[in-house]
């Protein structure tokens, strides 16, 4: 997809978690670019410049008035459900009839089209829709300076709880993961495809680790779990199958699954995206 394809500023994109770390970027970034946004959220959370909404995944009765309007969609999938679709897919539908034309939906570069919790969504959408986009995201930067375990960890010990080992990760920045989903949803053509997005470089832990202690003047340490200590820690905080779906994650990454970067978000902003120590250090400056 070329970033000289055009822009287009008509209809109105309703965005489900846009108070959340990829919704609430994307919303702003449609609304500084000039496009009307309905921003979803549990509380209906004012957003400015926005038309807020209550929406629950949970609540089929928050559907329709948010959907009301709407010819795209933003779609971030409900947090810990192992079984995503059985709530998403219906609504997927609902949207089509309402005349929904283009969803754009976040999911994970873990997660391949057809794998499990969000893949499936992911298989279903261009059955669904004739314009659409699954973005598939890297771990995020801001899993270190925002409300993420990570980050709390950090900000509790100094430390870095993972069963990664010495495995790389293309982490990427929030801000640009809401870029790409800014243009995917409205660049006049859809990319029609899945997009791994990543920073420009892959980094272990130990890295990060690095990073966190300069940026932030006290010392961090990523600390290495066995998979079956990551499972244990994580089951505290998580269902059990979803700790060891996440702690499997790690075990991925120790072998190699994320040591990768792409050119996706040059290709769909152009412009380079931002690399960890930018990021760490603006998230410092504004407090995070």
């Amino acid at each position: 997809m070329s970033t000289e394809h055009a822009t287009t500023s008509a209809g109105t994109t309703l965005v489900i978690g846009a108070t959340g770390t990829t919704g609430g970027r994307t919303a702003a970034q449609l609304i500084a670019a000039g496009h009307r946004v309905k921003a979803a959220s549990r509380r209906g959370t004012p957003v400015p410049g926005a038309e807020p909404v209550r929406f629950d995944w949970y609540d089929p009765a928050t559907h329709a008035t948010a959907l009301d309007g709407a010819d795209r969609l933003y779609l971030v999938p409900p947090v810990g459900d192992p079984d995503p679709a059985a709530v998403m897919l219906p609504f997927l539908r609902q949207a089509r009839a309402a005349g929904v034309r283009r969803a754009v939906l976040l999911s994970s570069s873990a997660i391949p089209e057809g794998g499990p919790v969000v893949g499936v969504v992911h298989q279903a959408l261009p059955g669904l829709f004739d314009e659409w986009a699954v973005l598939r995201p890297s771990w995020f930067m801001q899993n270190f300076t925002g409300s993420h375990a990570h980050a709390d960890s950090i900000r509790e010990s100094g430390t870095i709880l993972t069963a990664a080992g010495n495995g790389r990760v293309g982490f990427v920045d929030a801000d640009d993961i809401a870029a790409v989903a800014v243009r995917a949803l409205t660049d006049d053509r859809a990319p029609n495809t899945d997009l791994i997005l990543t920073g420009p470089e892959a980094l272990t832990y130990d890295d990060i680790a690095t990073v966190m202690t300069e940026v932030g003047g006290r010392p961090v340490a990523h600390r290495r779990l066995s998979y079956d200590q990551l499972c244990a820690h994580l089951a505290a905080q998580v269902p059990p199958e979803f700790a060891a779906m996440l702690a499997g994650m790690d075990r991925a990454i120790a072998q190699g699954a994320e040591d990768r970067v792409t050119d996706a978000v040059q290709r769909l902003t152009g412009r380079p995206p931002h690399g960890f120590r930018e990021v760490a250090e603006r998230e410092r400056a504004h407090g995070r």
